[in-house]
């Protein structure tokens, strides 16, 4: 049996293979080991890459927000320094827009002074003019009088150096110069009569229209319409006007109305001469006012609705006014128009209220001469309907009214009273005179009609110089609003007769040079009393 002992020879190869294994695994390891850590360098410089492109790209996009922020920035400082520019240039735009209009008032206030002076020199000049043709007028008058004295004288002589008459013709002359006077103290005495019978005559009728003013009894027919509007600060105006003045032109060109703006603290005025319109245009800008949102749109959209507003109170107070005085039947159209004498004012007075007060006193006084009081209260509340259009129309209001009221089937009486209540024309009905008496007491009585100062002056200064032209007048007080005038005469070189001349010249000279509503009373202060009355 063979012995399982290795080979001799078996041996060193199995050692060598051993050691080659071993090699071979330690190369293994050792190329494992190299090529881990050239994988982890790779690795570790595929990283480092990375991160530096990372970076790269977190700083390319750092540098494109900062250049867009600097642009936001510069577009933001660019939009605030063109918005600060142009707020300036507005600013001074403002500036100088007021204070052009500030130049522009002290130029007309400038303008009116020099022409108040131009006028009160040309007063002054006619005054001296007035004063040396007087004088020369007495001087001459003097002479003619010293010659006239001389001639009676020479003719006195000459008579008496020729005459040879007895004591019984002187004396039959005398008679008959006596005669004579008495004729004349007769006639006299017959105008004297005839006065008592006119003033008994106006004293009923004045009784007559006491008790109808009395009857009526009338609060008020005064009345102002105003052509302003408050603003609460002068911020508002320049929001009115606009950028570039378009709120203001979008205002005028819906309202058909001016509007004045100037340096006045916290007024805006309105300027047409529509009183409908100006109506409308004033509280429409009171309405934008009060509302704040004030735009061209909205301009319009207000106007409109005003319009439609004022359209509505026209109609109402048409109704109003024919309901009140008892007057039916009126076409639309005639209501309509007696809706807008609403807005119109004569003397401050409101035209519609005047018509409605004619009306009451036309048809108490028709009643009280045993005429139709609803015919007289007819015209009366239509004598002035021409006013509401007399703007628009040619010819006076009584024309215009009459065709208007011919126009809508209204009677004749109806048509002649608006014809004819100004004397104008022959009156052909009795109704037109009761008509023109109501609206002389209504224009005429104190309180109905207001004037300004400066003409309130003016009227009066005007009665007293127009007085005081005439001889023999030493002075010339207007009283009672310049309704009378009282004159005192001077006594040593005016007698009663030639008082009363003057009175009726003076009298005779305001209806020729003077316009004035109802009449003025003027009374010559003598040793007696002298009174007329211009109308």
């Amino acid at each position: 049996m063979l012995s399982e002992a290795p080979l001799p020879h078996v041996l060193p190869l199995a050692s060598f293979l051993d050691e080659l294994f071993f090699l071979y695994s330690l190369a293994g390891v050792l190329a494992g080991a190299v090529l881990m850590m050239g994988y982890q360098r790779w690795k570790a410089a595929a990283y480092k890459i990375r991160l530096a492109e990372k970076a790269d790209k977190l700083m390319d996009e750092a540098n494109r927000e900062a250049e867009a922020l600097k642009t936001q920035i510069l577009l933001e400082a660019k939009e605030e320094a063109l918005e600060i520019k142009t707020r300036g240039e507005a600013e001074l735009a403002e500036a100088r827009r007021l204070q052009l209009s500030r130049e522009q008032t002290l130029d007309r206030r400038a303008e009116q002074l020099d022409n108040q002076e131009a006028d009160l020199r040309k007063q002054q000049r006619g005054l001296e003019n007035s004063q040396q043709r007087l004088d020369a007028g007495l001087k001459s008058l003097a002479e003619q009088r010293d010659e006239l004295k001389t001639l009676e004288r020479k003719q006195r002589k000459v008579l008496e150096a020729v005459s040879g008459m007895t004591r019984a013709e002187a004396a039959e002359q005398l008679m008959k110069a006596l005669d004579e006077e008495l004729e004349h103290e007769r006639g006299k005495l017959l105008l004297k009569k005839k006065k008592q019978i006119n003033e008994t005559i106006k004293e009923k009728s004045r009784e007559m229209l006491l008790t109808a003013i009395q009857r009526y009894a009338s609060a008020y027919t005064a009345d102002s319409t105003t052509s302003t509007v408050d603003v609460p600060t002068d911020d508002m105006k320049g929001r009115i006007i606009g950028r570039e003045g378009r709120n203001i032109r979008a205002f005028e060109k819906a309202t058909g109305i001016d509007v004045i703006i100037d340096d006045t603290p916290g007024v805006v005025i309105v300027s047409g001469f529509d009183p409908v319109r100006r109506e409308i245009a004033r509280r429409s800008l009171a309405n934008l006012i009060a509302d704040g949102r004030i735009h061209p749109s909205k301009i319009e959209e207000v106007v409109e609705e005003t319009k439609q507003q004022i359209n509505e109170l026209i109609i109402q107070k048409g109704r109003e006014a024919a309901d009140e005085v008892d007057v039916p039947g009126l076409s639309d159209r005639l209501i309509e128009m007696l809706g807008r004498l609403h807005f119109r004012t004569s003397y401050s007075q409101n035209v519609l209220r005047h018509s409605v007060e004619v009306a009451f006193l036309s048809g108490m006084i028709a009643e009280m001469l045993g005429m139709r009081g609803d015919v007289a209260r007819r015209c009366g509340l239509l004598h002035d309907i021409g006013k509401a259009a007399d703007h628009e129309l040619e010819g006076g209001h009584p024309k215009i009214g009459a065709d208007l009221l011919r126009r809508h089937n209204e009677s004749p009486e109806v048509v002649h009273a608006a014809l004819g209540h100004h004397d104008e024309i022959v009156v052909e009905h009795p109704y037109t005179m009761v008509v023109a008496t109501a609206d002389a007491c209504s224009a005429s009585r104190p309180g109905a009609r207001r004037e300004s100062l400066e003409r309130y002056i003016k009227r009066m200064e005007e009665l007293e110089s127009i007085a005081r032209r005439f001889e023999g007048v030493r002075e010339a007080y207007a009283i009672s609003a310049g309704r009378e005038l009282r004159v005192i005469i001077d006594s040593t070189t005016t007698s009663d007769e030639q008082a009363a001349v003057v009175c009726h010249e003076i009298a005779k000279a305001f209806e020729r040079e003077l316009l004035y509503p109802g009449e003025i009373k003027v009374t010559v202060l003598r040793e007696t009393a002298f009174t007329e009355v211009a109308k």
